[in-house]
């Protein structure tokens, strides 16, 4: 077996992650909640908790439910992802490297002990505390960027920047409830249309665009919950393939664990 890397988290962005560290000859576990609430779903290997198997990109994700399905998984090359949000399995894995890529914008437990190499990823780490080095997510100039000491920038609370529009394209729960989406990912919407409801309420979309992410029927989700986003490039927009921003948080990620084994694997 080659050198195995569990990645915390399974959406969008640690997807991008696997699906480099695949590509390089990694084995690669993940792991994510039994009813993941990632939004971009068609490039997030968490949807095969959903489906049982999910493919991005030419990468196959199977869901395991156990150590024993993982490993099978992984001895046919293919990307393992658990159901285990705590990271308990970490320990029976012993992985050559730990990634945190829940992006939860706070540390939800991962210590620099899990492995003999941990990288956060995002804000809420401190590299040389908590990890190892923690890759920087803020877009702009430094993202991608290994840090070596200290913290990535703070969660701004805003999304990323596109044709103007930060705030306005994330669509978000108002109440408590059953999330039932009326829009499947893909669909092209207009400004104030509804495209789901929780409990009876209705969302509706900000800005006219494409539908780039929505929740899977049937999650649980409170007031302020991201619930899904709109893409205003419409038909111009991609919901099919990693994303410019998961590729390069890859790219650090890639360069931190070469860092520390790179000379050991020529």
């Amino acid at each position: 077996m080659s050198m195995l890397i569990v990645i915390r988290g399974a959406g969008d962005i640690a997807t991008g992650i696997g699906w480099r560290l695949w590509q390089c000859g990694f084995d690669v576990a993940m792991t994510d909640l039994p009813r993941p609430t990632c939004i971009r779903r068609t490039v997030a290997f968490s949807t095969a908790l959903e489906e049982g198997r999910y493919t991005v990109e030419g990468v196959i994700a199977v869901a395991c439910p156990d150590l024993e399905s993982a490993r099978a998984a992984l001895a046919e090359r293919c990307v393992a992802v658990i159901p285990d949000p705590e990271g308990k399995c970490i320990k029976a894995l012993q992985p050559a490297a730990v990634v945190d890529a829940v992006l939860a914008k706070k540390n939800l437990g991962t210590v620099i002990t899990d492995a003999p190499l941990v990288i956060g990823v995002g804000p809420g780490f401190c590299a040389g505390q908590d990890c190892h080095y923690v890759v920087e997510t803020k877009r702009g100039h430094r993202l991608g960027r290994v840090i070596e000491e200290g913290p990535a920038a703070p969660n701004s609370g805003l999304p990323g920047n596109i044709m103007g529009y930060t705030g306005e394209r994330i669509i978000r729960s108002t109440v408590s409830g059953r999330f039932e989406p009326l829009c499947a990912i893909g669909d092209l919407v207009q400004a104030g249309q509804t495209v789901a409801r929780v409990d009876g309420v209705e969302l509706k979309v900000q800005i006219p665009g494409m539908i780039r992410g929505m929740l899977h029927e049937g999650i649980q989700v409170t007031p302020g919950f991201k619930c899904g986003d709109v893409d205003p490039r419409g038909r111009e927009a991609d919901y099919t393939t990693i994303s410019d921003k998961a590729r390069a948080v890859a790219g650090g990620v890639l360069e931190a664990i070469l860092r520390r084994y790179g000379s050991r694997m020529q």
